[in-house]
C-alpha cells in the first residue's frame, strides 16, 4: 500500500492488516460483504476497495452481539476491535488478510441497505441492463473494482513513461468547430450565437498539430473523444484516447517511441517482457496473409492465394473471376474434418456473404475428396494443388473467388471464426504488430472520387510523391496502425506540414479551396508561419485496457457506459428538456420529435 488511508473513521483499510498487527487495536470502516451466524459467534466479511477483513462478534459481549445480529449485506459499518491470529486450520490463503481476524468490541452502523436487486457475487449471472441500471452496485463487485483500479494503474504507467521522455501533458477544447471525420459529430447549440453550434471533438487532431506549430515538440494527453456512431463491443459514444504528437520525426521515430511505451506498460502491469522492436508488416502483406489490416498473430492458418494454381481447372466460377481481374484465395483448416459440423460450415457460408463474397467453396479432404470442386474438377488437378499448398488428409480447404479485396476480407473473417471454433487461439499471449504502408487513398464508387484512407493531412511516402497526379492508387502513406491480438488499438501518421503539398492533396480529394478554408482554415493559416515536420498517434485506452483484462467489451472498463442502444439506464440519459431550455437555445422540435415526446409522457 503506497499511502495510509487513516481518517477519523478508520485507522487501516480492509486489505492492510496482517500478522504484524496482531495485538493492536484498530478501527475499520466498510461494507458488510457476508454475514455468517454460528450461534455463539457471528462472522462478517468487511469490505472496502483495498480488500476484505474477517470480523468476529462474540456472544459474551451481549450488547455488541445483538447489534451484529441486525447486520445485513451492504450495511456500511465502523468496527473497532483487536487484531488476533486466526485459529490454526481456519486461515484463508485467498485473502491478503487471511491469517488474521478482528475481534470487535464496538460497532457503529453508519447506514443500512435495502434488499439488493441482485447479489454482488461473481457466481451470480446478472443481465447487463440490470447491472447498468444499478451501476453504483455493480461498481462494488470484485470484477469492476479490479477493472477500474487496473485502468488507474494503466493511466499512471502511461504518464510515467511519457513524462520520462520529455512529453508535456496539454489539453485541447471540448467545444470545437464541426469538422466531420467519418462519424457524426455531437452538436452543442450556442445560446449566445443563435443558429450556431459547437461540436464535441471526435479527436484532438487539428489542435495537436497546432501545438506542434506552436513549438511544443512533444505533447500528449488522455483525451475524451466523442462520436455519434453505432455502438458495439469496442465502441462507445465517449471514450478515452492516449493522444500524442512529436515534432522533427519520421515514421521510425514515432514507432520506436511507442515500442518503448508498450514494453514499459506490459512489464510494469502484466509482468510480461516484450521483445523489441515490435514486428512490422505492410498493409498489402497483412491483407494477403490474414485478410485484414488488424491481423491476429497468435495463430497461423494464413490465407493462400490460389489464382495461379486454379487457372487451368476449367471451373466456370474461377474462370469468370480471373477473367475479370479478381483472385482466388484459400484457407486450410488443419485436422478439422471430424471437428467441424455441417451446421458450422453453413455459418461460415453466411459470414462469407456478409463480407460481400458471392459464396464459399468447401473441399473436404478425407478418404475421398468431397465438395462442389470434387464434382467439377479432375481429381488429379485437385491433388496437385493440394500437394503444393501442403493440405493433407483430415483437413478442410475453404475457398473464396471474388474481387481480390473481397476474397481476402471474407476469408479473413472466416479465419477468426474457425480459430475460435477449433480452439487454437493461445490464452494469455500478447502479439503486437505494426501495420504500415497503407494506401494514401481509397476510391469511392458512390462519390466517384478518391478519399483519404486515414485523413487528408497524412503525408505520402517521399518516393511516392511523383505518383500523386498520374497514379494515385499506387501512393503509400506514412501511416501506421498498432494491432494487439487482432484488435486495432489505434493508429497515426506523419502529417503534411508544407502548404503546397497540402493543396495538391486537397485538389486530388476534390476538396475546394473554399471548403478547405471553411473546415481547416485555422490550421492552414498556421502552416504559413513555419510548421515543423511532425507526426503522432492515438491509441484507444479503453480498448487496450479491455484487451489486457480479457474483457470482450469496453463497457466493462468504463465506469458509466451507455448500453447497446446508446442509453444510460441508471440516470435515464438521453432525456427530453423543457420548453424554456429549448427557447433559450432557439430550438423548435419538428412535429415528429414532438409527437414522440408527447407519447413518452403519456406512457409514464
Amino acid at each position: 500500500m503506497k499511502g495510509r488511508v487513516s481518517t477519523s473513521f478508520r485507522s487501516h483499510s480492509c486489505g492492510e492488516l496482517n500478522e504484524r498487527h496482531v495485538g493492536k487495536d484498530v478501527t475499520l470502516s466498510g461494507w458488510v460483504s457476508h454475514v455468517r451466524d454460528h450461534g455463539e459467534l457471528i462472522f462478517i466479511d468487511l469490505r472496502d476497495r483495498y480488500g476484505i477483513t474477517q470480523v468476529v462478534f462474540d456472544s459474551k459481549n451481549k450488547e455488541i452481539f445483538e447489534k451484529a445480529k441486525k447486520l445485513r449485506n451492504e450495511f456500511v459499518v465502523q468496527i473497532k476491535g483487536r487484531v488476533k491470529k486466526r485459529p490454526k486450520g481456519t486461515e484463508n490463503p485467498k485473502l491478503k488478510t487471511g491469517k488474521i481476524e478482528v475481534h470487535a468490541n464496538e460497532i457503529n452502523i453508519l447506514s443500512k441497505a435495502d434488499v439488493l436487486p441482485f447479489e454482488l457475487d461473481s457466481r451470480t449471472e446478472v443481465s447487463e441492463e440490470l447491472r447498468l441500471k444499478y451501476r453504483y452496485l455493480d461498481l462494488r463487485t470484485q470484477r469492476m473494482q479490479r477493472n477500474l483500479i487496473f485502468k488507474h494503474k494503466f493511466l499512471e504507467a502511461t504518464r510515467e513513461y511519457f513524462f520520462k521522455n520529455n512529453f508535456i501533458e496539454l489539453h485541447t477544447p471540448l467545444l470545437t468547430k464541426s469538422t466531420p471525420e467519418g462519424a457524426r459529430d455531437f452538436l452543442v447549440p450556442s445560446r449566445l450565437h443563435p443558429g450556431k453550434f459547437y461540436a464535441l471533438p471526435q479527436s484532438p487532431q487539428l489542435f495537436k498539430q497546432i501545438f506542434m506549430v506552436s513549438g511544443f515538440d512533444r505533447y500528449f494527453q488522455i483525451a475524451y473523444c466523442l462520436r455519434d456512431e453505432d455502438l458495439r463491443a469496442d465502441r462507445q459514444y465517449e471514450f478515452l484516447q492516449i493522444d500524442l504528437e512529436m515534432s522533427f520525426v519520421d515514421v521510425d521515430d514515432v514507432l520506436k517511441m511507442l515500442d518503448g511505451y508498450i514494453a514499459y506498460v506490459m512489464e510494469k502491469l502484466m509482468g510480461v517482457k516484450i521483445k523489441l522492436p515490435l514486428p512490422r508488416i505492410s498493409y498489402e502483406e497483412a491483407m494477403h496473409r490474414f485478410g485484414t489490416d488488424k491481423p491476429d498473430m497468435r495463430f497461423g492458418m494464413e490465407l493462400i492465394e490460389l489464382t495461379s494454381l486454379v487457372k487451368d481447372f476449367k471451373f466456370e466460377i474461377f474462370d469468370k473471376v480471373i477473367k475479370n481481374g479478381g483472385a482466388v484465395y484459400g484457407l486450410i483448416a488443419e485436422n478439422a474434418l471430424e471437428k467441424i459440423s455441417k451446421k458450422f460450415i453453413s455459418k461460415l457460408e453466411e459470414k462469407a456473404k456478409e463480407s460481400n463474397a458471392k459464396g464459399l467453396l468447401t473441399l473436404k479432404i478425407g478418404k475421398t475428396l468431397e465438395g462442389v470442386l470434387a464434382k467439377n474438377v479432375a481429381e488429379a488437378k485437385l491433388k496437385t494443388m493440394l500437394k503444393k499448398i501442403k493440405a493433407k488428409k483430415g483437413d478442410i480447404l475453404f475457398i473464396v473467388a471474388d474481387e481480390k479485396q473481397i476474397a481476402q476480407e471474407a476469408l479473413g473473417n472466416i479465419r477468426v471464426m474457425l480459430a475460435k471454433e477449433l480452439n487454437i487461439i493461445p490464452k494469455n499471449r500478447w502479439e503486437f504488430v505494426w501495420v504500415v504502408d497503407f494506401p494514401l487513398f481509397e476510391w469511392s464508387d458512390e462519390e466517384q472520387r478518391w478519399k483519404s484512407m486515414h485523413h487528408p493531412f497524412t503525408m505520402p511516402r517521399d518516393e511516392d510523391i511523383p505518383l500523386l497526379e498520374k497514379e494515385p492508387a499506387k501512393v503509400k502513406a506514412k501511416a501506421y496502425d498498432l494491432v494487439l491480438n487482432g484488435e486495432e488499438l489505434g493508429g497515426g501518421s506523419i502529417r503534411i506540414h508544407r502548404p503546397e503539398l497540402q493543396r495538391k492533396i486537397f485538389s486530388l480529394l476534390k476538396i475546394s479551396k473554399q471548403e478547405a478554408e471553411k473546415k481547416f482554415g485555422f490550421l492552414l493559416e498556421a502552416f504559413k508561419y513555419g510548421a515543423p515536420p511532425h507526426g503522432g498517434i492515438a491509441l484507444g485506452l479503453d480498448r487496450f485496457v479491455a484487451a489486457l483484462l480479457n474483457e470482450e467489451t469496453i463497457r466493462e472498463v468504463i465506469a458509466f457506459p451507455k448500453n447497446k442502444a446508446g442509453e444510460s439506464p441508471m440516470d435515464g440519459a438521453p432525456d427530453y428538456v423543457n420548453e424554456k431550455q429549448l427557447r433559450e437555445l432557439h430550438i423548435k422540435l419538428d412535429e415528429t420529435a414532438r409527437g414522440i415526446k408527447d407519447a413518452k409522457k403519456k406512457t409514464k
